[in-house]
């Protein structure tokens, strides 16, 4: 059984995270605008492909009873291992036999066994978010024990497919680097630069007319990672002149 927490995105808890914009997936919502959910400036991160990584935006639950044990796996956005920490602190529980986990950040990750046996908890949870490709997510898998020994192979089985369904079944969000630029331009062609940033919809477009030339200004701005090598084309071929870019 899924129990999304709650069935709107949380995006007053998503701005502690680095503002960019998700480009949500065809499951199961849709938003245009979405705060990302992830510190990274330019190429998207350790572990990112072409500046972008696959996250989901809120917390999700799932729970299952096995053998009289109750399951319950919940999982959730992180950005580090601060946050990470943090996520476990609030979603625990004290009274359970066993509060197990694991994250993933890039090449970053840890799990955790809680006091089941080595490797039967934190690693099968650990292989889930691997095998989903969501990355920045933390899973922890709630056990409260019913009776009835489930042996190592069980105990892998059932913490590895709670945390598979939990995230299966999740909303995921794919999440675009914003790479910040800068170039010296001169006045005349800022008509045409503003064209071309408009096309490639880049943001934070601001000016320094203090550059110490005679005619020129400097043009800072932020645009996704996989459109940068194209505006630079573009905008090299509007202006028709040797343009310098700079990339923070």
């Amino acid at each position: 059984m899924l129990i999304p927490v709650n069935n709107q995105l949380h995006y007053h808890s998503l701005r502690l995270l680095l503002s960019s914009f998700f480009a949500i997936k065809p499951r199961p919502y849709y938003c245009n605008h979405c705060t990302r959910a992830m510190s990274t400036v330019s190429g998207g991160g350790s572990g990112s492909k072409g500046g972008a990584f696959t996250t989901i935006p809120e917390r999700v639950v799932f729970q299952k009873e096995i053998k009289k044990s109750k399951f319950i796996a919940i999982a959730g956005p992180i950005s580090d291992e601060r946050s990470a920490n943090a996520f476990l602190s609030e979603v625990r529980d004290p009274k359970a036999t066993h509060n197990c986990w694991a994250y993933k950040v890039g090449d970053q990750f840890r799990s955790n066994d809680d006091g089941e046996p080595s490797g039967t908890a934190g690693k099968p949870i650990l292989s889930a978010i691997e095998s989903s490709g969501i990355d920045r997510v933390m899973v922890v898998v709630i056990r409260n024990f019913g009776g009835i020994k489930l042996g190592t192979g069980g105990l892998v089985r059932a913490y590895g497919g709670v945390a598979a369904e939990c995230l299966r079944n999740a909303p995921t969000c794919l999440v675009k680097s914003k790479v910040p630029m800068g170039l010296e331009i001169p006045f005349d062609l800022l008509g045409v630069l503003y064209h071309q940033l408009q096309s490639f919809q880049a943001e934070d477009i601001k000016q320094d007319y203090e550059t110490g030339k005679d005619g020129i200004t400097m043009v800072t701005f932020k645009v996704d990672f996989d459109r940068m090598q194209n505006l630079e084309e573009a905008i090299k071929a509007s202006c028709s002149r040797d343009i310098t870019f700079y990339r923070h």
